[in-house]
């Protein structure tokens, strides 16, 4: 229940596709999310760092190993999320 309570936590898995992408600055983190404010931005990153799922390395955050573990699990989640918005759509 801790995972889906930090998951579900506002931009926890943005940060997370986001970083899939490659490390990142603080600032380059913030605009690859877009709307994310600083101060969000920065309470879950030390959120991740704190559950061992994000680092801090000489090129910016990026994902641990678990931290990538966990994206390639959430991967079959988002893809069944876009084809139940599809079904939604046409009902």
């Amino acid at each position: 229940m801790a995972l889906f309570d930090l998951l579900g936590r506002h931009w926890t898995m943005g940060i997370i596709w986001n970083l899939e992408q490659g490390p990142a600055t603080f600032r380059e983190l913030q605009a690859r999310c877009e709307n994310v404010s600083p101060t969000v931005l920065n309470r879950r990153l030390a959120e991740l760092r704190g559950a061992g799922i994000v680092e801090h390395s000489e090129q910016g955050y990026r994902l641990t190993r678990p931290g990538t573990a966990l994206y390639g699990l959430l991967v079959p989640l988002g893809t069944w999320s876009k084809n139940w918005a599809r079904r939604l759509e046409r009902e």
